[in-house]
C-alpha cells in the first residue's frame, strides 16, 4: 500500500479515484504544528532554533498517518506546490521520523498544478525530493513574523493601551490605508470650469466639442478658475460668426488583451466586476480547484490559485486557440500563441497562471454544476483566459479641431470606432478605481464616442454653450482591488498572502469597510502613529520590499536563512529595548504631533478659532490622552476640568449618521425627565440616560447588532437602557430568567447560568420559552471545575477558567479575576480573559498589593539583561526544544497556514 498525503479532505477524496486501490489518500487538512504561541519559541540567541507544537486537530491527523504508514514502503507528499505546501510536507515528514515510524519507508514529494487525472498521473511518475531551499524559506518567514508579533505587540500593549498587536506585514498595509486618508484629510478642493459646445455638421448630426484654446493661447485647467471668467469665455463663443473645422486627425490604433490571471490581479478583478472581497474570492477559488462533481467524476475546474506567474502551458495554448478558431473564426485568432512575462521585479513565476484546467468545459456548461459565486468567478476566469489568445482589437481614432471665428477660440470633438472587437468581445477589464482621482473631465478615454462625417473647411452650426463648473477632487480611500495592487507594486507580502492580511486589519478592528472602501480606524491610526515614530524603519515600505527578496534569496538557494534572521534581529531588538523605555508623555506627544492635525482641524469658516480650545473650562488645551481601554481625548486642566470625548473629528459624521463628538439626543424619559441620548465611544455606538453628575455615573446601553443606530428611537432606548428585564419564572423551579446586554452582547441568564442569544433572538422581546431553551443548552459544569483557555502571550503559563465559592473566575499562575455578571463563564475566550486578568493586575498595583502588571518572569528578564544582550534573556525563557506531540491549547496558531502575519494578537 501506498500512502499518498494531501492538505484537503477534497482533494484526498478526488485524487484516491485518479489513483486508485494501490493508495490511500489522507488529508493533514492545512499544518500539523506550529510555533506555540508564547515567548522563546523562536530563540535567536540558539540561533533561531525553534519549538514546535502539535495541536489537537494536528494530532489526530498525524496520528492516522503514522498508522497508515506503518503498513506501507512509499509515502508521497503531495500537499500544494508552494512554500507553504512544502512547509506543510516538511512538518509531516519531521513529525513521522521523531514518532519512528518511516524506518524502510521511501519518502517523495509530488507537486501538480492542476487536479485532473492525467496531471495526477503524471506527476506521480515524477516524484522529487523534498526541496530545503523552500523550507528554509518558510522557517525564515514564519520566524521573522513570530519574532515581529511577539516582540512588537507586548510593546504596543503597554505603551499604547487598546491596541491588539502588530504584524511585520499588516502594520504595512495599515500604514498605507492610514496615509492616504491623512492625504484625503488636508486635500483641500481647488474650482476650475469648464465649456462644451453642442455642435452639428453640415448634415445636421449633432456632436459635441470642449474649448481648449482661447485668444490663441492653449488652456490649463485652471485658467478658467470661476464663473466670470468661463462665462466671459461662453460670450466669445456665442458672438463668433464663424465656427469651421480646422483639421481632422485620423488614425488606427490596436488594443491588446490582457495577460492571463494571476493571485492578485484576480483578486482585483473579482472585486472589480463581481464585487468579492479578497477572502471570498480566494474560498471560491479554492473550491473550483480543488473540484466538483460533474457527472459523478469530481474535477478541477482551475489551476492552482497561489501564483504570481503569468506563463501558460503550451496544452492550455494549444486548446485555447483551437477553441478560439472554432467558436469565433480564424480572424479572432493570431498568428502565433501569445507569451506573457511579468511586469512585477519579485514575481517567482514557478507556477503558471490562473486558468481553466479545460477551456472546452464552457461557463454556460458548469453552471448546473456551480453554485452562484463558484459560477462567476469561473466564468471570469474563462474569459480570461480564452481572450489573452484572442487578436488585438482595432479602432479609428479621430480628432477634429474647430476654429472659433479664426483665432478667437478653438474647440476640440474626439471619438473613436471600433473596426475590429477583437478579444473585446469576450473580455474587457474595468478600470482602475485610482482613477477617480481624475475628474471625468480630464480622461479623454472616458469620451470614447462616434462622430458624425467632418472634413477640413466644413462649418459647423453652433447650439447652446455649456460652462460647467468642477471641484478637484481627493485621491479616494482604497479598494480591496486598489490595495492589493498597491501592495503589489510596492513589493509588500506575496499573493498567497494578501486576502488574510487584509482580513487581519479588519478583525483587529484597525479597519472598516465602508461602501467597498478601507476607512482606518482611530486604534488603526494609533497604532501606525506610534511605530511612525518609534519603529520608523520597521514600516517603511522599501523595508518591508527588501524583506521579501531576501525570503525570495532563500528560496533560491542564494542565502543562508539563519545570516537573514541574524542581520535582521540585531538592529530589531535594540529597537524594541529602547520603546521598553519610553515614558507615557513621550508616547502622547508623538501621537500628538502625528494626529494633532486630523483631531483638531482648523475651522475654514473660522480660522481664528483655537481648535483645541477646552469646550467645558475654556482655559485648558485639548489633547490626546491614553487610558487603559485606549485613546481619547481630554483636558489639560485634568483633574479640575474632567472634559473628555471619543477620539473623533468635531462636527464629523459617520456613516450612520451620528456625530461622532457631540450626541444624538433621542428625547426625554418621562419618568426623569433626563435626555436619552445616542453617543458613540471607543467601543461603538451607545445610549445614555442624562449626564454626569459628581461621581455617579449616567446609565448606558449598548446596542445589539442586529440593530442599527438609525432605527433607535426613544421609545426602543428607554426599553435598551432599563436592561436587564425579567422574562419570567423558569417552570422548573421558579426562578426568575432575565434579558440583558453585557460586555459582549446580549444574554439570558437564570440563578448563574448565563447563555448568549444566538442570531435571530431579540434582548427586548425574547419569550420565555426560548429562553428556558437557551439555558438548557448552556453547559453545565460542578462548582470548581475548570477548563484550559490557552497560553498566556508573556509567559506561556495556561489560563484558565473556573468556579469558586465567591463566583466565577479566570486565573493565571497566582492572579485571578472575578468574571462580571454581564459575561457568560462558559463563553469566556482567552483574550476576553487576559483583558479581565489585565484590569484585575492593574488594580492590585494601584493598591500596592505587590501584583504586577506583567508575570514575575520580567524581573528575571532585568536581571539577565545585565549579563546578556537584550533580547536573549527573553529568548531563552522556553527551554523546551522537544517537539513531542502534547496537545496544544485550544487556541491555536496552527489552525491555519502561515499568513505572513504573526498569531500574537
Amino acid at each position: 500500500m501506498n500512502v499518498v498525503v494531501v492538505e484537503s479532505p477534497a482533494k484526498a477524496k478526488t485524487i484516491n479515484k485518479y489513483l486508485g486501490k494501490d493508495y490511500h489518500v489522507l488529508a493533514s487538512y492545512g499544518h500539523v504544528r506550529d510555533l506555540p504561541a508564547k515567548d522563546g519559541s523562536v530563540r535567536p540567541d540558539e540561533d533561531f532554533s525553534m519549538s514546535w507544537l502539535v495541536d489537537e486537530r494536528g494530532e489526530k491527523r498525524l496520528s492516522e498517518i503514522a498508522a497508515a504508514v506503518k503498513n506501507s514502503k512509499h509515502l508521497y507528499l503531495a500537499t500544494d506546490p508552494d512554500r507553504e505546501g512544502e512547509a506543510i510536507s516538511w512538518h509531516i515528514v519531521d513529525e513521522l521520523k521523531r514518532r519512528k515510524v518511516l524506518d524502510g519507508v521511501d519518502v517523495e514529494r509530488v507537486v501538480f498544478n492542476e487536479i485532473t487525472k492525467k496531471a495526477i498521473v503524471e506527476a506521480f511518475q515524477h516524484p522529487r525530493r523534498l526541496n530545503q531551499e523552500l523550507i528554509d524559506a518558510y522557517m525564515a518567514r514564519r520566524a521573522l513574523d513570530y519574532l515581529v508579533g511577539f516582540t512588537l505587540s507586548p510593546v504596543l500593549w503597554r505603551k499604547l493601551p487598546g491596541s491588539r498587536s502588530a504584524g511585520r506585514v499588516q502594520s504595512v498595509a495599515l500604514r498605507l490605508v492610514c496615509e492616504r486618508e491623512a492625504e484625503i484629510e488636508v486635500f483641500r478642493p481647488r474650482e476650475y470650469w469648464s465649456i462644451e459646445v453642442n455642435l452639428e455638421n453640415p448634415e445636421g448630426a449633432p456632436f459635441t466639442a470642449r474649448l481648449t484654446h482661447l485668444d490663441g493661447t492653449k488652456l490649463d485647467k485652471f485658467d478658467l478658475a470661476d464663473e466670470a471668467s468661463a462665462r466671459a469665455a461662453a460670450h466669445k463663443i456665442e458672438a463668433a460668426a464663424r465656427l469651421a473645422v480646422a483639421q481632422v486627425e485620423r488614425k488606427q490604433t490596436k488594443r491588446n488583451p490582457y495577460p492571463p490571471f494571476t493571485t492578485s490581479t484576480l483578486q482585483q478583478e473579482a472585486s472589480r466586476k463581481l464585487g468579492f472581497g479578497a477572502t471570498r474570492t480566494m474560498r471560491v477559488a479554492q473550491k473550483l480547484y480543488e473540484g466538483i462533481d460533474i457527472g459523478g467524476e469530481t474535477v478541477g475546474l482551475i489551476t492552482y490559485m497561489r501564483t504570481d506567474g503569468v506563463t501558460l502551458a503550451q496544452e492550455a495554448l494549444d486548446s485555447a486557440r483551437a477553441l478560439i478558431g472554432g467558436d469565433y473564426g480564424d480572424a479572432y485568432l493570431p498568428d502565433a500563441p501569445r507569451q506573457y512575462k511579468s511586469k512585477q521585479k519579485n514575481a517567482q513565476e514557478a507556477h503558471e497562471a490562473i486558468r481553466p484546467t479545460d477551456v472546452f468545459r464552457r461557463p454556460k456548461d458548469m453552471r448546473g454544476h456551480l453554485d452562484d459565486d463558484g459560477r462567476k468567478l469561473y466564468e471570469l476566469i474563462w474569459n480570461r483566459t480564452v481572450a489573452c489568445q484572442m487578436a488585438s482589437a482595432e479602432l479609428d481614432q479621430v480628432a477634429v479641431d474647430i476654429d472659433v471665428d479664426g483665432k478667437v477660440a478653438r474647440l476640440r470633438a474626439t471619438g473613436s470606432i471600433v473596426t475590429f472587437e477583437g478579444f473585446l468581445k469576450l473580455y474587457q477589464e474595468d478600470k482602475d478605481d485610482s482613477v477617480d482621482a481624475k475628474s471625468a473631465e480630464d480622461d479623454d478615454s472616458t469620451r470614447d464616442r462616434r462622430l458624425p462625417k467632418l472634413n477640413e473647411g466644413d462649418t459647423v452650426k453652433r447650439g447652446e454653450v455649456l460652462p460647467e463648473q468642477h471641484f478637484t477632487q481627493p485621491p479616494p480611500r482604497y479598494s480591496e482591488a486598489s490595495l492589493v495592487k498597491k501592495m503589489e507594486e510596492l513589493g509588500i507580502g506575496r499573493p498567497s498572502t494578501y486576502a488574510s492580511i487584509l482580513q487581519v486589519l479588519q478583525d483587529r478592528n484597525y479597519v472598516r469597510i465602508d461602501r467597498r472602501r478601507f476607512v482606518p480606524e482611530d486604534r488603526g491610526r494609533l497604532v501606525v502613529a506610534f511605530l511612525a515614530s518609534f519603529f520608523e524603519r520597521y514600516v517603511q515600505y522599501n523595508f518591508t520590499a527588501e524583506m521579501e527578496e531576501r525570503l525570495d534569496d532563500i528560496s533560491g538557494g542564494r542565502v543562508d536563512w539563519r545570516r537573514v534572521l541574524r542581520d535582521f534581529w540585531e538592529a530589531f531588538s535594540t529597537s524594541v529595548d529602547g520603546a521598553k523605555d519610553l515614558s507615557i508623555t513621550e508616547v502622547i506627544d508623538a501621537l500628538d504631533r502625528d494626529l494633532g492635525p486630523h483631531f483638531f482641524p482648523v475651522d475654514p469658516n473660522n480660522p481664528g478659532k483655537d481648535p483645541r480650545a477646552c469646550p467645558a473650562c475654556g482655559e485648558g488645551r485639548l489633547g490626546l490622552r491614553l487610558g487603559r481601554n485606549g485613546g481619547f481625548i481630554g483636558c489639560s486642566n485634568y483633574p479640575e476640568c474632567r472634559f473628555t470625548r471619543p477620539l473623533a473629528v468635531p462636527g464629523e459624521e459617520d456613516d450612520i449618521g451620528v456625530d461622532l463628538t457631540n450626541p444624538k439626543v433621542l428625547g426625554q424619559d418621562p419618568e426623569s425627565g433626563k435626555d436619552v441620548t445616542l453617543r458613540k465611544g471607543p467601543f461603538g455606538i451607545y445610549l445614555q440616560l442624562g449626564e454626569a453628575e459628581g461621581d455617579e455615573k449616567p446609565k448606558r446601553a449598548s446596542l445589539p447588532k442586529n440593530l442599527a443606530p438609525a432605527e433607535i428611537d426613544l421609545q426602543t432606548g428607554l426599553a435598551l437602557l432599563a436592561l436587564p428585564r425579567e422574562v419570567g419564572m423558569h417552570p422548573e423551579d421558579g426562578k426568575p430568567l432575565t434579558a440583558g446586554i453585557g460586555r459582549f452582547g446580549p444574554y439570558v441568564k437564570h440563578g448563574s447560568t448565563y447563555r448568549s442569544l444566538t442570531e435571530g433572538d431579540d434582548v427586548l422581546t425574547i419569550g420565555l420559552n426560548r429562553a428556558v431553551a437557551l439555558i438548557a443548552e448552556a453547559p453545565q459544569r460542578g462548582a470548581g471545575g475548570g477548563r484550559q483557555l490557552g497560553a498566556h502571550p508573556e509567559d506561556g503559563k495556561v489560563v484558565s477558567q473556573g468556579k469558586g465559592r465567591f463566583g466565577p473566575y479566570v486565573k493565571h499562575g497566582k492572579l485571578y479575576a472575578t468574571i462580571p455578571a454581564d459575561i457568560d463563564p462558559e463563553s469566556v475566550t482567552l483574550e476576553q480573559a487576559l483583558e479581565l486578568l489585565k484590569v484585575q493586575a492593574e488594580k492590585k498595583a494601584a493598591k500596592g498589593g505587590g501584583a504586577k502588571k506583567a508575570p514575575a518572569k520580567k524581573a528575571a528578564k532585568k536581571t539577565a539583561k545585565k549579563k546578556a544582550p537584550a533580547k536573549k534573556a527573553a529568548a531563552k525563557k522556553s527551554g523546551t526544544k522537544k517537539t513531542a506531540a502534547k496537545k496544544a491549547p485550544k487556541k491555536s496558531a496552527a489552525k491555519k497556514k502561515s499568513a505572513d502575519e504573526p498569531a500574537a494578537d
